[in-house]
């Protein structure tokens, strides 16, 4: 009885979520880091409320392009190497089915299956779909694995763009005096707030992933606002 309960319930992987949420968390990390930096840098170097915010703008819809155009490109790479491992499969189990066979059973004996029964389990599959048989346990490449240039592009740049309207909306209501502190405080704010979720989505460690990505938020908006206080005293 309790073994029918153990089987009737579902499980729910995580897996599935690998390639949308890497490109959510990258994106929205990057144009909350990268514009907050930008706003805090200018601002630094005594530009005007109107000249940060002209920046942050400019730097939102920049960093939204290039996040998708880099996603796009990045993830087709990686895409067109598996259609390709994919396509050399599919030929090699035209022309020798029999060599491809034994190739899938040994994977299994290194996994710890008698061979006779390795073989077994590999006629099985191979008589069902060999294709998808040899694409998951040979090459590593899943449907849920599967790299999606458009989905990461279009995720990178949304998520990109949400980050970044964050610092912005701190400079439409900070004092003029105190935008530095006030945008960056914000910003790590932000960035914690964005760990913890990232975390929690992909069930990793919140206190961990918060602690790293403020630290390095802080670094970077620390060593722009100095670049920037030098460049506006010289300037």
């Amino acid at each position: 009885m309790r073994m029918s309960r153990f089987r009737q319930r579902p499980e729910h992987h995580l897996v599935g979520r690998i390639g949308w949420l890497r490109a959510a968390v990258l994106g929205a990390n990057d144009g909350i880091l990268s514009t907050g930096s930008l706003i805090v840098g200018v601002a630094a170097a005594a530009g005007t409320p109107h000249d940060v915010l002209i920046a942050g703008v400019a730097g939102l819809v920049a960093g939204a392009v290039s996040m998708a155009a880099g996603e796009y490109v990045s993830v087709s790479s990686q895409s067109d190497t598996e259609q390709a491992d994919v396509s050399r499969e599919r030929k090699e189990l035209g022309e020798n089915p029999e060599a491809e066979l034994e190739e899938l059973a040994e994977i299994y004996v290194k996994r710890g299956v008698d061979h006779a029964l390795a073989r077994q389990i590999a006629q099985q599959l191979m008589a069902k779909d060999a294709l998808a048989a040899h694409a998951r346990d040979e090459l590593g490449i899943s449907e849920q694995t599967i790299a999606h240039p458009v989905q990461a592009a279009l995720t990178s740049a949304a998520s990109f763009s949400v980050g970044a309207a964050m610092p912005l909306l701190m400079v439409v209501v900070s004092p003029p005096g105190m935008l530095v502190p006030i945008v960056s405080a914000a910003c790590l704010g932000f960035l914690a707030f964005l760990g913890a979720i990232g975390a929690r989505a992909g069930d990793a460690n919140i206190l961990r992933a918060t602690l790293r990505v403020t630290f390095w938020g802080a670094l970077a908006m620390a060593l722009t606002a100095g670049i920037g206080k030098i460049v506006g005293t010289v300037v």
